[in-house]
């Protein structure tokens, strides 16, 4: 993705994730805001966006942060929610580990307290400790926290995995981090 492209997909984050009205947008319960609506609301901060540019964003990220409705006529976040979101994720069985990437002065608090979803609706954790590394770049030096996300089914633990493949669960307890690493 270029610069602009990134520059309107922080934006789109910002807008759809956290604060729809700061561009005097409203989303549905499900997270979903009118695509036309939203171009029109964006125009002003967003020069440039326009139909096509928003699906090169969507389509290309690979991160796969947001949807089209079926008819492309609505467009949400598929996770990562600050606000009350029923995104209709799927309960699902995770695989036996899971990842978790954070930034390293974060460590000493996760020890104790272990994962916690803080302002948002649940902890994001990956299946690829790469794609958890690449999310928590943007932090600083990161860590990244292997979860054992089977043994915490056992203990009645629910996950839901997010339509672009990110798993979401409440709380990672202390007890369920095995290790932590480093990739370069």
């Amino acid at each position: 993705m270029g610069k602009l492209e990134n520059k309107i997909s922080r934006t789109l984050s910002l807008v759809l994730r956290h604060d729809p009205a700061s561009v005097g947008l409203t989303l549905d319960a499900e997270g979903w805001a009118d695509v036309a609506t939203l171009l029109s609301c964006l125009q002003k901060k967003s020069k440039g966006l326009d139909r096509p540019l928003l699906e090169k964003i969507v389509s290309g990220s690979s991160q796969k942060r947001f949807s089209l409705s079926e008819d492309g006529s609505l467009i949400r976040a598929n996770e990562g929610h600050s606000f009350p979101v029923e995104l209709k994720s799927t309960e699902a069985a995770p695989p036996e580990f899971l990842y978790h990437g954070t930034a390293s002065l974060h460590m000493d608090e996760i020890e104790i307290l272990g994962l916690l979803k803080g302002k948002r609706q649940h902890v994001h954790l990956y299946r690829d400790p790469r794609d958890a590394h690449e999310n928590a770049q943007r932090h600083g030096k990161n860590v990244i926290l292997e979860v054992a996300a089977h043994l915490m089914v056992s203990h009645d633990f629910k996950f839901r995995l997010a339509d672009n493949g990110i798993w979401l669960t409440d709380e990672v307890p202390p007890d369920y981090l095995n290790r932590r690493f480093t990739i370069s």
